[in-house]
């Protein structure tokens, strides 16, 4: 055989980026009854594929630097995720609207199955991501949501519905825009403009604001005490700023998005699909503790500072726990939960949180 007949035949191998759209277009096709894309799904599924394959390059990259002792042996890249979930779940969030190239729609989270000895990808829902599901599968959806922080030297009484006040409402003013005090609070406002006797009005003191808060928050988002590295050693710590005004916001903002119910008639197939890897996420974080409480040596994607690993300098925020206790079990084996506050999370290309 010639060398051109030899070059006919060959075969050239699909990159990854077509492995993966020709798996999301099959499950579009099994999902919806037709294999072709409309451009808007097509722009949606290479924006989840440029998303993830950076994710991806960012955590095996932290996995290669932990040391022998923590790091997992499993490779974190595409080799090693389970394409068929994969193109599932990504089919169902792309179907619904979230789009990973906007900031704070979606953000993806791997993290290993034991089960299968790949990597599975979580979805966490941002804030914004959050509201568009609340708009597509509310039962009641408000004419406008508002949500403000109050303030130690602003204006603000709340109007409750009773015999003199036929709908829920405020006053609210700024008296000082430049010198707002401290925090106190915060509220939402559900309105309708057409039946405001449905308006409602729910507050929250900043200790409720402050409860939401993870248990292990990021010192980089809401501000505290961080340890502080030199040449690879503690030396001591240091204060951060962070952006805790803007994360209070957010706590107010999602629960404002939170509450608005959703119509059962709307639910799909997308819908289920997506609670359904919301309980997986949350199973696959029991087993995770289970795991820590029987003292194995189950090793998660980014390791906290700690003294077992004194050579490493934190670079970005930790993951957080739903048990404060179970997190301490965790951090002593020198291994962290992925359940992670999903405003915490830098999207891609961002340097801090959008505003």
């Amino acid at each position: 055989m010639t060398t051109q007949n030899q070059g006919a035949v060959a075969k050239t191998e699909p990159t990854q980026s077509e492995r993966f759209m020709a798996k999301v277009i099959s499950e579009f096709g099994s999902s919806v009854g037709e294999v072709a894309l409309t451009n808007f799904q097509k722009r949606l599924a290479q924006n989840y594929f440029i998303a993830l394959d950076s994710v991806l390059k960012t955590t095996e990259e932290k996995r290669l630097k932990k040391s022998e002792k923590y790091r997992d042996p499993l490779p974190v890249t595409w080799a090693n995720v389970n394409m068929d979930k994969l193109a599932r779940d990504v089919v169902a969030y792309a179907r619904i609207g979230f789009d990973p190239s906007q900031p704070n729609h979606i953000n993806l989270v791997p993290f290993k199955n034991n089960t299968t000895g790949k990597y599975d990808i979580g979805f966490i829902e941002g804030y914004r991501g959050l509201e568009l599901k609340a708009v597509k599968y509310g039962l009641d959806v408000p004419d406008h949501v508002t949500v403000e922080l109050v303030y130690s030297n602003d204006y603000f009484v709340p109007i409750k519905k009773d015999a003199n006040h036929p709908y829920e409402g405020y006053e609210f003013e700024i008296r000082n825009p430049f010198d707002r005090g401290k925090i106190v609070g915060g509220f939402y406002f559900h309105s309708y403009a057409k039946a405001p006797e449905k308006n409602k009005l729910v507050m929250m003191t900043i200790k409720d604001i402050e409860k939401r808060k993870p248990d292990h928050a990021s010192t980089e988002f809401w501000g505290g005490q961080k340890d502080k590295w030199e040449n690879g050693k503690k030396v001591g710590t240091e204060t951060v700023e962070g952006w805790y005004e803007k994360m209070c916001w957010k706590t107010v903002y999602r629960a404002a998005h939170s509450d608005i119910t959703i119509d059962s008639q709307k639910i799909d197939d997308d819908y289920l699909r997506l609670k359904q890897m919301e309980s997986d996420f949350a199973d696959a974080e029991v087993e995770q503790e289970i795991s820590a409480n029987a003292n194995k040596n189950v090793i998660d994607i980014t390791p906290p500072p700690s003294a077992a690993e004194p050579e490493q300098e934190p670079d970005q925020p930790r993951k957080t726990s739903r048990s404060s206790k179970a997190s301490q079990e965790s951090a002593e084996q020198g291994e962290i939960k992925f359940e992670i506050n999903p405003d915490d999370i830098p999207q891609v290309g961002d340097e801090g949180p959008d505003f």
